[in-house]
């Protein structure tokens, strides 16, 4: 029994969580067990979460699995996309700085405001009346 060479690694944005399997492939990639144009519709979705491989010119060399949960499509999108750079860059250290200067390798640290007590929502207030 061989065993399949194999990277693992997590992206994560706002709520979503995104964890992402990278084998020697053909180009098949499976989303929480649907196709890939099946969970992600939207072209521009797609691009995005595959420029790291179209970077790379190495889209048709690996399959990948990813398991996404959590936020919405486009949080799930960005972290699947963060998850799929670490996951070459465990691979293969020298793609490491051309990724940072794109920004694949940026975890974007920005999550909701909590809501303060006696206003509506995070900033958002009561309408004030005088008298």
């Amino acid at each position: 029994m061989t065993k399949i060479e194999e990277h693992v690694a997590t992206g994560r944005r706002k709520r979503s969580v995104s964890s992402v399997r990278l084998r020697p492939g053909n180009g098949k990639i499976n989303v929480n067990g649907l196709e890939f144009d099946t969970y992600f519709p939207l072209e521009i979705q797609r691009n995005t979460i595959l420029s790291p491989l179209s970077m790379l010119d190495s889209v048709n060399n690996y399959d990948i699995i990813v398991r996404v949960n959590g936020g919405g499509k486009e949080g799930q999108v960005i972290a699947t996309r963060l998850g799929i750079a670490r996951a070459l860059v465990l691979k293969n250290e020298d793609h490491r700085h051309s990724f940072k200067v794109e920004g694949y390798l940026t975890r974007d640290p920005r999550k909701k405001e909590r809501k303060k007590y006696g206003h509506k929502k995070a900033r958002k207030s009561f309408q004030f009346s005088k008298r």
